[in-house]
């Protein structure tokens, strides 16, 4: 498999970033805006924004489509990441030992998730990529002979 799908591993890659990131700020927008079946799971219910549901809601959302976009995606996602942990550490780890009792898999997986996006950076079909390739094709333009 890896001879087929490894030629396509950037794009892959960028898929994962892409979907994950806006997935990410899904749950960001339930808490800022109320929507997607809103907060705790009223209709129109958001989080207060000085509160620890208000940060977490703040890095989702912002942090989310930072990564998805890939722009700062490496920084991103280790606060991202940081957050999962920082959020199964406090409301899942005190409902019990395993992820699957305490429903904590969801939180683990995206804090892991994004440890690999902060260590491996934006990649393809991001923003910063295009960036610093614009940014080359200037300097190589200035530059004279």
């Amino acid at each position: 498999m890896e001879r087929f799908l490894g030629n396509y591993s950037p794009y892959l890659y960028a898929l994962l970033r892409i979907v994950s990131g806006l997935l990410f700020a899904a749950h960001g927008a339930q808490k800022l805006f109320g929507v997607l079946g809103g907060f705790g799971g009223s209709p129109g219910g958001t989080a207060p924004l000085v509160s620890l549901m208000g940060l977490a809601g703040l890095i989702e959302f912002f942090g989310g489509l930072l990564i998805a976009v890939g722009l700062l995606a490496s920084y991103a996602a280790f606060v991202a990441s940081g957050e999962m942990a920082t959020a199964y550490l406090m409301a899942h780890l005190p409902e019990g030992f395993w992820p699957i009792l305490n429903t904590g898999e969801l939180a683990l997986l995206y804090g892991f998730l994004f440890l690999y996006v902060a260590s491996r950076g934006a990649g393809r079909w991001s923003l910063e990529r295009a960036l610093w390739q614009e940014r080359r094709r200037t300097e190589r333009a200035g530059a004279t002979p």
